[in-house]
């Protein structure tokens, strides 16, 4: 018996990252289940393409949804739906002259909808990622693993139960709000329930290439493929999309 096709919206767009090798990993890993069919935009304008949705995916940074198109979004979660969000999606950056990266409270319904806003990371190094809900069918019997990575410290909001997380506690140079001295788990893989729909949010998968942070510089010194490298995150995401896909069982 055939699969019922099965549509996804797949969000990937924004600056400061290789968006074209992050759209490339993913559509690979989408192509691997013959039965979907991807639209893909690079923001929030075509919201409307939800309506006919039952999975959302979205890889962004500085990519945010105006009122209206929010409330798409919580409209397409919370009756049902099902968003994979990946990395620098609740991300709002602004440079401040002589204190360096802000991250401004200017989206709030859209964070909260998310359960997150990146504000700072610590500069890119390895830092281990552990499994804090084993019996959760998205990590069950994945083992802890070393990602290098960007790091996110985040405010949260409520509702978000956490996956997978990692130790940090000390300073994020070149960020506005940079201590982060207070010990703590950060939170690195986490599902949020929404209605009768349910948000993933995985913090992993930086990927900049050498041209991606003009005009602010012409030429990065070097290629970041972060998590991409890590077969554990590959793991991760394929649980994800097959989460997103088949609604009628989790993951496994």
């Amino acid at each position: 018996m055939s699969v019922p096709r099965v549509n996804v919206l797949f969000v990937c767009g924004g600056k400061f990252h290789d968006m074209d090798y992050a759209r490339l990993q993913l559509l690979q890993l989408l192509g691997e289940h013959e039965h979907v069919r991807v639209k893909v935009r690079e923001d929030y304008s075509d919201v409307a393409t939800l309506a006919n949705a039952r999975f959302l995916v979205t890889y962004t940074c500085e990519v945010i949804p105006d009122d209206a198109q929010t409330a798409a979004l919580e409209e397409f979660v919370g009756g049902g739906g099902r968003w994979l969000a990946l990395h620098g999606t609740n991300s709002v950056l602004r440079y401040v002259k002589g204190k360096g990266w802000d991250a401004p409270r200017s989206a709030a319904n859209f964070m909260r909808l998310l359960g997150s806003q990146f504000v700072a990371h610590p500069p890119i190094a390895p830092y281990r990622v552990r499994v804090t809900r084993n019996d959760d069918p998205l990590v069950q019997g994945l083992s802890e693993f070393d990602a290098d990575d960007e790091l996110y410290l985040m405010e949260l909001h409520d509702g978000i139960d956490v996956l997978m997380h990692a130790q940090f506690a000390g300073e994020a140079p070149g960020f506005v709000e940079c201590d982060w001295t207070s010990a703590q788990p950060r939170p690195v893989l986490y599902r949020r329930v929404v209605g009768a729909g349910e948000i993933v949010y995985c913090t992993l998968g930086h990927a900049r290439g050498r041209y991606d942070m003009q005009p602010l510089m012409h030429e990065y010194p070097q290629v970041e493929r972060g998590s991409w490298k890590q077969p554990a995150f590959h793991e991760i995401l394929r649980r994800g999309i097959r989460w997103g896909i088949d609604q009628r069982a989790e993951a496994a």
